[in-house]
Protein backbone atom coordinates (compact mmCIF):
# COMPACT_ATOMS: atom_id res chain seq x y z
CA UNK A 1 0.00 0.00 0.00
CA UNK A 2 1.59 3.59 -1.07
CA UNK A 3 0.60 6.31 1.43
CA UNK A 4 2.06 10.16 1.61
CA UNK A 5 3.04 11.94 4.69
CA UNK A 6 4.65 15.45 4.61
CA UNK A 7 7.26 17.54 6.34
CA UNK A 8 9.46 19.93 6.30
CA UNK A 9 13.23 20.86 5.75
CA UNK A 10 14.47 24.02 7.09
CA UNK A 11 16.89 25.73 4.85
CA UNK A 12 18.23 28.95 6.34
CA UNK A 13 14.98 30.61 7.87
CA UNK A 14 12.81 29.40 5.20
CA UNK A 15 10.71 25.75 4.78
CA UNK A 16 10.96 23.60 2.24
CA UNK A 17 7.97 20.56 2.37
CA UNK A 18 8.80 16.83 1.79
CA UNK A 19 7.06 14.23 0.79
CA UNK A 20 7.42 11.11 2.49
CA UNK A 21 6.07 8.26 0.12
CA UNK A 22 5.86 4.96 2.19
CA UNK A 23 5.05 1.47 0.20
CA UNK A 24 4.89 -1.90 1.61
CA UNK A 25 4.85 -4.32 -0.38
CA UNK A 26 6.30 -8.02 -0.53
CA UNK A 27 9.35 -8.78 0.83
CA UNK A 28 11.48 -8.33 3.72
CA UNK A 29 13.89 -5.79 3.04
CA UNK A 30 13.73 -1.85 4.49
CA UNK A 31 14.94 0.81 1.71
CA UNK A 32 15.22 4.75 2.70
CA UNK A 33 15.65 6.98 0.08
CA UNK A 34 15.45 10.83 -0.98
CA UNK A 35 19.15 11.99 0.17
CA UNK A 36 19.07 11.59 3.95
CA UNK A 37 21.71 11.83 6.23
CA UNK A 38 23.11 9.59 9.11
CA UNK A 39 20.44 10.68 12.06
CA UNK A 40 17.17 10.04 9.18
CA UNK A 41 18.63 6.73 8.21
CA UNK A 42 19.00 5.58 12.05
CA UNK A 43 15.16 6.62 12.65
CA UNK A 44 14.33 2.58 11.73
CA UNK A 45 15.48 1.83 15.36
CA UNK A 46 13.83 4.33 17.09
CA UNK A 47 10.44 4.13 15.16
CA UNK A 48 10.63 0.53 15.64
CA UNK A 49 11.29 1.20 19.54
CA UNK A 50 8.08 3.12 19.96
CA UNK A 51 6.13 1.39 17.92
CA UNK A 52 6.43 -1.70 20.32
CA UNK A 53 5.73 0.54 23.29
CA UNK A 54 2.30 1.10 21.04
CA UNK A 55 1.91 -2.67 20.99
CA UNK A 56 2.53 -2.05 17.18
CA UNK A 57 5.50 -4.63 14.83
CA UNK A 58 7.14 -3.21 11.95
CA UNK A 59 5.54 -4.59 8.86
CA UNK A 60 6.42 -8.01 8.25
CA UNK A 61 7.17 -7.43 4.49
CA UNK A 62 9.49 -4.45 2.50
CA UNK A 63 9.50 -1.07 3.12
CA UNK A 64 9.93 1.30 0.68
CA UNK A 65 10.28 5.55 1.82
CA UNK A 66 10.97 8.10 -0.61
CA UNK A 67 11.92 11.49 0.50
CA UNK A 68 11.03 14.11 -2.27
CA UNK A 69 12.31 16.31 -3.26
CA UNK A 70 15.73 14.04 -3.70
CA UNK A 71 18.19 16.89 -4.36
CA UNK A 72 17.28 18.23 -0.61
CA UNK A 73 19.14 16.85 1.99
CA UNK A 74 16.98 15.70 4.97
CA UNK A 75 18.93 16.70 8.13
CA UNK A 76 18.33 15.49 11.52
CA UNK A 77 15.69 13.45 13.73
CA UNK A 78 12.61 15.68 12.90
CA UNK A 79 11.33 13.11 10.67
CA UNK A 80 10.46 10.29 13.02
CA UNK A 81 6.98 11.30 13.19
CA UNK A 82 6.24 11.19 9.57
CA UNK A 83 7.90 8.45 9.00
CA UNK A 84 6.58 6.43 11.44
CA UNK A 85 3.23 7.47 10.64
CA UNK A 86 3.76 6.83 7.25
CA UNK A 87 4.69 3.17 8.24
CA UNK A 88 1.50 2.84 9.81
CA UNK A 89 -0.61 3.91 7.59
CA UNK A 90 1.08 1.80 4.79
CA UNK A 91 0.43 -0.96 7.19
CA UNK A 92 -3.11 -0.50 7.46
CA UNK A 93 -2.97 0.78 11.22
CA UNK A 94 -4.38 4.53 10.66
CA UNK A 95 -8.07 4.45 9.30
CA UNK A 96 -8.59 8.30 9.05
CA UNK A 97 -7.91 9.28 5.17
CA UNK A 98 -6.89 13.19 5.63
CA UNK A 99 -3.20 12.73 7.02
CA UNK A 100 -2.06 13.93 4.10
CA UNK A 101 -3.72 17.43 5.33
CA UNK A 102 -1.00 17.79 8.06
CA UNK A 103 2.37 18.64 8.12
CA UNK A 104 3.93 16.66 10.87
CA UNK A 105 7.49 16.74 12.89
CA UNK A 106 8.87 15.51 16.19
CA UNK A 107 11.82 13.44 17.02
CA UNK A 108 11.00 10.04 18.41
CA UNK A 109 11.94 8.59 21.56
CA UNK A 110 12.41 4.68 22.48
CA UNK A 111 9.50 4.83 24.21
CA UNK A 112 7.83 6.83 21.74
CA UNK A 113 7.93 10.33 23.51
CA UNK A 114 7.97 13.05 21.04
CA UNK A 115 10.75 15.49 21.69
CA UNK A 116 10.55 19.27 20.36
CA UNK A 117 12.86 20.03 17.35
CA UNK A 118 14.06 23.22 15.75
CA UNK A 119 13.13 25.78 12.99
CA UNK A 120 8.88 25.20 13.79
CA UNK A 121 8.07 28.54 13.21
CA UNK A 122 9.05 28.87 9.25
CA UNK A 123 7.74 25.45 9.18
CA UNK A 124 4.25 26.30 10.02
CA UNK A 125 4.43 29.85 7.97
CA UNK A 126 5.47 27.38 4.53
CA UNK A 127 2.10 24.99 5.83
CA UNK A 128 -0.44 28.09 6.02
CA UNK A 129 1.11 29.39 2.60
CA UNK A 130 0.61 25.73 1.07
CA UNK A 131 -3.33 25.21 2.72
CA UNK A 132 -2.58 22.80 4.78
CA UNK A 133 -4.96 22.24 7.46
CA UNK A 134 -2.49 22.20 9.81
CA UNK A 135 0.57 20.72 11.77
CA UNK A 136 1.25 18.32 14.38
CA UNK A 137 4.37 19.05 16.14
CA UNK A 138 5.66 17.83 19.89
CA UNK A 139 3.94 19.69 22.66
CA UNK A 140 6.75 21.83 23.54
CA UNK A 141 7.01 23.80 20.14
CA UNK A 142 3.32 24.11 20.07
CA UNK A 143 3.24 27.45 20.87
CA UNK A 144 5.56 28.45 18.65
CA UNK A 145 4.18 27.52 15.76
CA UNK A 146 0.53 28.59 17.09
CA UNK A 147 1.84 32.36 16.35
CA UNK A 148 0.70 31.28 12.74
CA UNK A 149 -2.87 32.60 12.02
CA UNK A 150 -5.14 30.30 10.20
CA UNK A 151 -3.75 27.08 10.71
CA UNK A 152 -4.49 24.10 13.39
CA UNK A 153 -2.04 23.65 15.63
CA UNK A 154 -1.93 20.34 17.49
CA UNK A 155 1.20 20.07 20.36
CA UNK A 156 1.32 16.17 21.21
CA UNK A 157 3.36 14.38 24.04
CA UNK A 158 3.86 11.24 22.43
CA UNK A 159 3.44 8.72 19.19
CA UNK A 160 0.34 7.22 21.03
CA UNK A 161 -1.53 10.55 21.15
CA UNK A 162 -0.63 10.85 16.91
CA UNK A 163 -2.20 7.63 16.29
CA UNK A 164 -5.83 8.24 18.29
CA UNK A 165 -6.33 11.53 16.60
CA UNK A 166 -5.88 10.11 13.25
CA UNK A 167 -7.69 7.12 13.92
CA UNK A 168 -10.45 9.39 15.87
CA UNK A 169 -9.89 8.26 19.23
CA UNK A 170 -9.25 10.94 21.00
CA UNK A 171 -10.64 14.16 20.19
CA UNK A 172 -8.01 17.30 20.72
CA UNK A 173 -7.94 20.66 20.87
CA UNK A 174 -5.87 23.17 18.42
CA UNK A 175 -3.28 25.17 20.57
CA UNK A 176 -4.44 28.82 20.11
CA UNK A 177 -2.21 31.91 20.59
CA UNK A 178 -3.70 35.72 20.56
CA UNK A 179 -0.14 36.99 18.75
CA UNK A 180 -1.08 40.62 18.81
CA UNK A 181 -1.61 40.39 22.49
CA UNK A 182 1.80 39.11 23.28
CA UNK A 183 3.60 41.45 21.08
CA UNK A 184 1.54 44.27 23.06
CA UNK A 185 2.03 42.95 26.36
CA UNK A 186 5.63 41.54 26.24
CA UNK A 187 6.97 44.02 23.94
CA UNK A 188 9.99 45.77 25.83
CA UNK A 189 9.24 44.73 29.05
CA UNK A 190 12.40 44.64 31.23
CA UNK A 191 13.00 44.34 34.75
CA UNK A 192 15.70 47.37 34.67
CA UNK A 193 14.99 50.71 33.48
CA UNK A 194 17.59 53.10 32.11
CA UNK A 195 15.99 56.37 33.93
CA UNK A 196 16.96 54.24 36.88
CA UNK A 197 20.90 55.28 36.42
CA UNK A 198 21.87 58.86 38.53
CA UNK A 199 24.79 61.05 37.33
CA UNK A 200 27.32 59.46 34.77
CA UNK A 201 25.73 61.96 31.68
CA UNK A 202 28.82 61.52 29.64
CA UNK A 203 28.21 57.44 29.18
CA UNK A 204 24.18 57.77 29.04
CA UNK A 205 25.05 60.09 26.02
CA UNK A 206 27.29 57.80 24.53
CA UNK A 207 24.95 55.26 24.96
CA UNK A 208 21.64 56.53 23.37
CA UNK A 209 24.06 57.48 20.73
CA UNK A 210 25.36 53.71 20.28
CA UNK A 211 21.85 52.18 20.82
CA UNK A 212 19.92 54.69 18.20
CA UNK A 213 22.35 54.03 15.49
CA UNK A 214 23.40 50.35 16.19
CA UNK A 215 26.81 50.96 16.93
CA UNK A 216 28.55 48.76 19.16
CA UNK A 217 30.69 50.10 22.99
CA UNK A 218 33.39 49.36 24.53
CA UNK A 219 33.43 50.41 28.40
CA UNK A 220 36.68 50.51 30.07
CA UNK A 221 37.34 51.34 33.91
CA UNK A 222 37.69 49.75 37.15
CA UNK A 223 35.60 47.57 38.83
CA UNK A 224 32.28 49.04 40.30
CA UNK A 225 32.96 52.22 37.97
CA UNK A 226 28.85 50.97 36.44
CA UNK A 227 29.64 49.17 33.52
CA UNK A 228 27.45 46.20 33.85
CA UNK A 229 25.12 48.02 35.36
CA UNK A 230 24.98 50.10 32.65
CA UNK A 231 25.19 47.79 30.21
CA UNK A 232 21.84 45.84 31.74
CA UNK A 233 19.57 48.78 31.15
CA UNK A 234 21.23 49.64 26.91
CA UNK A 235 18.41 46.88 25.67
CA UNK A 236 15.43 49.03 27.21
CA UNK A 237 16.26 51.90 25.22
CA UNK A 238 17.09 50.40 22.20
CA UNK A 239 14.30 50.72 19.22
CA UNK A 240 11.75 48.62 19.84
CA UNK A 241 10.53 45.53 17.37
CA UNK A 242 8.00 46.05 14.72
CA UNK A 243 5.72 43.08 14.90
CA UNK A 244 7.40 41.68 10.93
CA UNK A 245 10.85 42.27 12.81
CA UNK A 246 9.61 40.09 15.94
CA UNK A 247 8.71 37.41 13.72
CA UNK A 248 11.68 37.54 11.64
CA UNK A 249 13.62 37.54 14.66
CA UNK A 250 11.86 34.37 15.81
CA UNK A 251 12.47 32.46 13.01
CA UNK A 252 15.70 32.54 13.35
CA UNK A 253 15.76 31.94 17.10
CA UNK A 254 13.77 28.85 16.20
CA UNK A 255 16.15 27.36 13.45
CA UNK A 256 18.93 27.92 16.04
CA UNK A 257 16.65 26.51 18.34
CA UNK A 258 16.83 28.93 21.55
CA UNK A 259 13.08 28.60 21.80
CA UNK A 260 11.42 26.70 24.77
CA UNK A 261 8.21 25.55 25.13
CA UNK A 262 6.81 29.10 26.91
CA UNK A 263 7.63 31.26 24.22
CA UNK A 264 5.47 32.23 21.61
CA UNK A 265 7.32 34.89 19.92
CA UNK A 266 10.50 37.08 20.38
CA UNK A 267 9.29 40.64 21.56
CA UNK A 268 13.15 42.25 22.37
CA UNK A 269 15.34 43.22 20.37
CA UNK A 270 18.67 40.69 20.34
CA UNK A 271 21.45 41.87 22.32
CA UNK A 272 24.74 40.65 23.88
CA UNK A 273 27.34 41.80 26.53
CA UNK A 274 30.73 39.20 26.32
CA UNK A 275 33.05 39.58 28.55
CA UNK A 276 36.20 41.44 28.50
CA UNK A 277 38.21 37.84 28.65
CA UNK A 278 36.47 37.16 25.26
CA UNK A 279 39.01 36.19 22.33
CA UNK A 280 40.24 38.23 19.74
CA UNK A 281 39.53 35.50 16.94
CA UNK A 282 35.78 35.37 18.23
CA UNK A 283 35.53 39.20 17.82
CA UNK A 284 37.80 39.34 14.73
CA UNK A 285 35.64 37.06 12.69
CA UNK A 286 31.48 38.24 13.01
CA UNK A 287 30.32 35.84 15.21
CA UNK A 288 29.51 37.95 18.15
CA UNK A 289 27.61 41.25 16.97
CA UNK A 290 27.68 43.17 20.10
CA UNK A 291 26.34 46.88 21.50
CA UNK A 292 28.85 46.34 24.68
CA UNK A 293 32.35 45.02 25.49
CA UNK A 294 32.98 45.25 29.29
CA UNK A 295 36.96 45.39 30.24
CA UNK A 296 38.25 46.32 33.74
CA UNK A 297 41.51 46.83 35.24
Amino acid sequence: MLVRTFASAVTGIDAVTVTIEVNVSRGIRFFLVGLPDVAVKESQQRIESALRSLGHKWPGQQVLINMAPADIRKEGSSYDLPLAMGILTADEKIVKDDIESYIMMGELSLDGTLKPVRGVLPIALQAREEKFRGVIVPLENAREAAVVNGLDVYGMKNLGEVVDFFNGIRKFEPVKVDLMEIFNSEANKYDVDFSDVRGQENVKRALEVAAAGGHNIIMIGPPGAGKTMLAKRIPTIIPPLTLEEALETTKIHSVAGKIDGHTALMTRRPFRSPHHTISDEIVSDGRVRSFFFANSF
